[in-house]
């Protein structure tokens, strides 16, 4: 919980929501008792009896050996819900569509989550497949087209910036702050970001930043292989999704007595 939300926290909860951000983290790597001790810091026995509540109501698997664990179902359904529930991510899907349909090329929905982007839709290209764009991976914000849009909507004495250096995910990816400053302004003055193989090698990314929010915590992106974009194809992709960002926008004007979810 943080520091300065004047409620003090709940152990037994916090625990509970580390354990499981944890196993969601590890992905297809399934997890021992012991390294869940470990890792969070917790009594083997108090681990273990945790795990098996959890595994109880479903929010955690276990093999049929019983000593390896990994996220449960009801995780899924919990993320679905959020999608479903979400004016945003409803309103914007359509768009996401007719801008796959116009450029042929993978189309994303994220928000930022802290210093990470969080996948909410994605359009895949029929021409090739990006795994590391499902919907709910999380991406650093700083290392990618989606992030730097939302950094940009952002004062640089407010960025949600990690600790110390900036973690490389290729050979392109900002690890300095000054160099990451310097392609922010650049962002901020042409209006969208720019990746070029800064997330994933072969991949260049267009991000906007919905600004239906300020600062915007949406933006809206496309990928395509750096293989076949040409000047044309990059104008086309600008034009397309600057204009889908319009509309997006205009649908999604603050509606009288909604919740402001923050």
């Amino acid at each position: 919980m943080p520091e300065n939300s004047g409620v003090r926290g709940v152990k037994s909860a916090a625990r509970t929501v580390a354990l499981l951000e944890l196993l969601a983290t590890r992905g297809d790597r399934p997890a021992r008792l012991d390294e869940l001790a470990k890792d969070l810091g917790v009594p083997r026995s108090s681990m273990y009896q945790l795990l098996q509540t959890l595994v109880d109501c479903g929010w955690v698997r276990s093999d049929t050996t019983g000593s390896l664990y990994g996220i449960g179902i009801r995780a899924l359904h919990t993320g679905t819900s959020y999608l479903d529930s979400d004016p945003h991510v409803r309103t914007a899907r359509p768009y996401l569509d007719k801008a796959s349909d116009a450029l042929g090329e993978t189309i994303h929905l994220a928000r930022l989550d802290g210093p990470n982007v969080i996948y909410l839709a994605t359009r895949e290209s029929h021409e090739y497949l990006r795994t590391i764009s499902r919907v709910g991976r999380r991406i650093p914000a700083y290392a990618g087209a989606l992030g730097k849009a939302l950094l940009a909507e952002r004062a640089d004495d407010q960025l949600p910036l990690p600790e110390g250096t900036l973690k490389a995910l290729t050979d392109n990816t900002h690890t300095e702050s000054t160099t990451l400053l310097a392609d922010l302004a650049g962002v901020r003055e042409r209006g969208y970001s720019v990746d070029y193989e800064e997330t994933v090698s072969g991949i260049a990314g267009f991000g906007f930043a919905l600004r239906y929010d300020t600062p915007a915590i949406d933006a809206i992106s496309c990928s395509v292989p750096v293989a076949r974009l040409s000047e044309g194809h990059r104008a086309r992709i600008v034009e397309v999704m600057q204009g889908i960002r319009t509309e997006i926008e205009s649908a999604l004007s603050p509606a009288a007595g909604a919740p402001d979810w923050r």
